[in-house]
């Protein structure tokens, strides 16, 4: 069973020891940051550390997010880190038409394991406004994200309830694309663990599926916080079982109505616990 990543750990690609710490404390990806994390004036050697460090394949996946694509950097980027053994996948950011990824998807040459997957963030308000047609744009695109920070300058805004409205769209676009459910933005105060947790607890009620981090204390706090509870998990298990004994539209015996769509959702919910043993 292919493991459901819940914890993306960014780490800055000028940094390959940090690298190194990264990949062995537990995040399911690992995000190597070319952009906003390094200096202009270390770009070139973020790169080229980057491409030494993963020259070889790595025991979790290790997403590479490349400089804008506007920027003097991001040719370079992506020519470099699609043809190497321990990328799983490029990271695009500032994404705002969909006629990037294609450009992006026809410009990096396949790996060895075909076509490189891609990665869109979404961090200005044209972003948010073309995000079905940025999910629907090359079958190379396997996912797309926020990024609140840039997004939250674009727009203004100020108090965090008024980001709800772009995350719910892009959670609507990712699903109505088939991709899957986008992770939460990262929490930018690494102190704040409760503060983490209630925002993962609020992600989960718009339909994220896991967060971006940057730091690996970060890390238990969006797991637990997106792994089931026991009660959800008992909760499934009834519902699994009723289905499992009656055809179609059924009532519980306390009086909840169970259809084919709660039946899917309990069934998400016993995959994800799995993840979890």
């Amino acid at each position: 069973m292919t493991k459901t990543p819940l914890t993306w750990l960014y780490v800055p690609g000028d940094r390959p020891q940090t690298v190194t710490k990264a990949l062995a404390c537990g995040a399911d990806v690992v995000i190597v940051d070319l952009e906003d994390a390094v200096a202009p004036d270390r770009k070139e050697y973020a790169r080229t550390a980057t491409a030494e460090r993963l020259r070889e394949p790595q025991p979790v996946p290790v997403h590479v997010r490349v400089n804008a694509l506007d920027s003097p950097f991001a040719a370079a980027d992506l020519r470099t880190m699609a043809a190497l053994p321990g990328v799983s996948a490029l990271r695009l950011p500032k994404v705002t038409s969909p006629h990037q990824i294609t450009r992006v998807a026809a410009a990096v040459p396949p790996a060895d394991r075909g076509a490189t997957p891609l990665h869109a963030l979404l961090e200005t308000a044209l972003g948010i406004e073309h995000a079905f047609a940025i999910a629907c744009a090359h079958p190379s695109l396997r996912g797309i994200a926020l990024g609140e920070a840039d997004l939250r300058a674009d727009l203004g805004v100020r108090d965090d309830a008024g980001l709800d409205w772009s995350r719910a769209r892009v959670v609507v676009a990712a699903r109505a694309a088939g991709l899957a459910p986008p992770p939460q933005s990262v929490h930018p105060d690494i102190r704040d663990l409760e503060g983490l947790a209630t925002s993962c607890a609020h992600g989960r009620t718009l339909g994220f599926l896991g967060r971006a981090a940057i730091h690996p204390r970060q890390l238990p706090i969006i797991e637990r916080a997106y792994l089931p509870t026991q009660h959800e998990l008992e909760e499934a298990e009834t519902i699994v079982k009723a289905a499992a004994t009656e055809q179609g539209a059924q009532a519980l015996p306390d009086g909840r109505f169970v259809d084919a769509a709660v039946v899917a959702m309990a069934q998400r919910t016993l995959s994800l616990a799995a993840r979890g043993d």
